[in-house]
């Protein structure tokens, strides 16, 4: 190795201009990282918002099964024949009660003996 060699190498480290380049490499690595990690942060927060939006989804399919449930059940086949249909089970007497105001209570209640028969649940 020459004798001048390992002085080119001190101007070199001790100029300015190795500074500057030194300092420009450090500021982009410093705002690669930065972006680098606000990525990072967004990309968590996405993923705790559709963690959440899972868990709400379950909810809402557990909730629709058991609907779902109720509406495949006898239960639900006699609720809607009572309602809807007006029908009853046999050997049930039907009340009718008016809703009028001036009647006396012995005569509002009306007993009507109706007998059709529920459908049977699938």
């Amino acid at each position: 190795m020459p004798p001048g060699g390992k002085n080119n190498w001190q101007k070199i480290f001790g100029s300015r201009w190795f500074l500057v380049v030194l300092l420009v490499v450090a500021i982009f690595v410093a705002v690669a990282y930065g972006r680098a990690y606000y990525r990072d942060y967004q990309v968590r927060q996405e993923i705790s918002r559709l963690q959440n939006e899972v868990k709400k989804l379950e909810a809402k399919k557990i909730e629709t099964m058991e609907i779902l449930q109720y509406v495949k059940s006898s239960n639900f086949i006699e609720d809607k024949a009572r309602t809807e249909l007006n029908m009853i089970k046999p050997g049930e007497k039907v009340v009718v009660v008016a809703s009028g105001s001036g009647v006396k209570t012995n005569e509002a209640v009306k007993k009507v003996d109706y007998n059709p028969v529920l459908p049977k649940p699938v």
